[in-house]
């Protein structure tokens, strides 16, 4: 181990990574990766896969669970999860796992719940609408019935029959309106408060609950509309604070419904995992911003109780990223791991990595997770072998 080790380091990838290229397992043992987290279910994506010798893009052009989807588990559920052609098998992700063990690597189950745009436009009923009633299809209600039935199968599914190290549960919350959707023309329209004033889900279950708390919820969705036009018109500051827009006990009754979601998805979510894998290492995605939503939301009151470890996204390499890691590891204390989920693709630069991660390190991160093994060519490959070095 270095001077300058962490207690763990992972490295992502996604099954068509490994499926069909006989090189992929010695390219990662030569970095020395010793974990590796794989996709089980994930989000649409277009996927660059520059090493890979039979392809060298993956259009996984909707959600989708890497296994087999069993009508015995999914029969009666309203909304089901949806098989892809591109994983590279009908059990893309069991049967990229099975490579991974057999050569002595340990894997961990990447699971998406809340993001899904292809069951978003087919149950709109399920997903987060904003204060003037715009559906967003990629985010699913994280507190909704059927989404809730739907993640537990999710992950249950995923897990299943796979001899597993770990699992890292991505979106276990809500999303917002920031989302890289095709073609996107939103960048920039409703900035800082803007974004957080949009996010708010003014579904009428969540309405209701609202109310349960004592607010006028028609007075909430009332004032969150007068925000959004305010920012619009240059009324509002875009550095306003929630509390600019709603009364405290208002948005208390907010943030208290949305963390109650983001509780009974997570926990029926892991106790699914866990009857499945009952020794398994929970990592899951968050956020110290009790605002935030996203593949990392909001970190709940007991979200980090339940995990073994948080992992904070740090893609960019800005003092921000460094910033949420280091308010992380002040929220969760040192009972809990602080993963620095860290980034050799662009916009990031090659010979920035080094001293973005060591600051992500002194800021409290004591993993790291890599991206990511397939998106990468061989430069970017190097950048990672560095890292890994580094901090072994």
């Amino acid at each position: 181990m270095t001077e300058n080790s962490v207690d763990r380091i992972v490295a992502h990838a996604y099954p068509w990574d490994v499926l069909g290229d006989p090189h992929f397992v010695d390219r990662v043992h030569a970095l020395g990766v010793r974990e590796i987290a794989l996709a089980a279910s994930y989000h649409s994506t277009r996927a660059a896969t520059p090493l890979h010798p039979s392809h060298k893009v993956v259009d996984a052009h909707h959600a989708a669970l890497y296994r087999p989807v069993r009508p015995e588990a999914w029969g009666g559920l309203t909304v089901q999860a949806r098989s892809a052609a591109w994983g590279g098998s009908e059990d893309a992700f069991g049967d990229a796992a099975a490579v991974l063990v057999a050569a002595g690597i340990k894997v961990h189950a990447w699971i998406v719940l809340s993001h899904s745009t292809i069951l978003g436009h087919a149950h709109p009923d399920t997903t987060v609408v904003n204060a003037y009633g715009d559906r967003y299809p990629y985010a699913l209600q994280p507190g909704h019935p059927d989404i809730v039935a739907y993640a537990r199968t999710l992950a249950a599914e995923a897990v299943r029959g796979v001899d597993l190290y770990g699992v890292s549960i991505e979106a276990a919350g809500q999303l917002g309106f920031a989302h890289v959707g095709p073609h996107e023309k939103t960048d920039g329209a409703y900035p800082e408060i803007g974004d957080t004033l949009m996010s708010i889900s003014c579904t009428p279950r969540e309405l209701a609950a609202w109310a349960e708390h004592g607010v006028d919820s028609d007075k909430i969705v009332a004032r969150l509309r007068d925000g959004i036009d305010a920012l619009s018109a240059g009324t509002l500051a875009s550095s306003s604070t929630i509390e600019d827009v709603l009364t405290p006990d208002e948005a208390g009754a907010v943030l208290a419904v949305r963390h109650a979601d983001a509780d009974t998805l997570r926990r029926e979510v892991l106790a699914a995992v866990r009857a499945e894998v009952p020794d398994v290492r929970v990592t899951l995605h968050g956020h110290p911003d009790p605002w935030k939503t996203g593949p990392s939301p909001a970190l709940t009151s007991t979200a980090a109780s339940d995990a073994d470890a948080v992992l904070v996204s740090a893609w960019p390499g800005t003092a921000e990223t460094v910033s949420v890691v280091e308010k992380t590891r002040a929220l969760v204390g040192d009972g809990i791991a602080v993963g620095a989920y860290v980034s050799v693709l662009p916009p990031k630069k090659l010979d920035e990595v080094d001293a973005h991660v060591a600051a992500t390190v002194a800021a409290g991160a004591n993993e790291l997770h890599l991206y990511h093994l397939g998106l990468v060519n061989k430069p970017q490959l190097d950048s990672l072998g560095s890292v890994i070095a580094n901090y072994s």
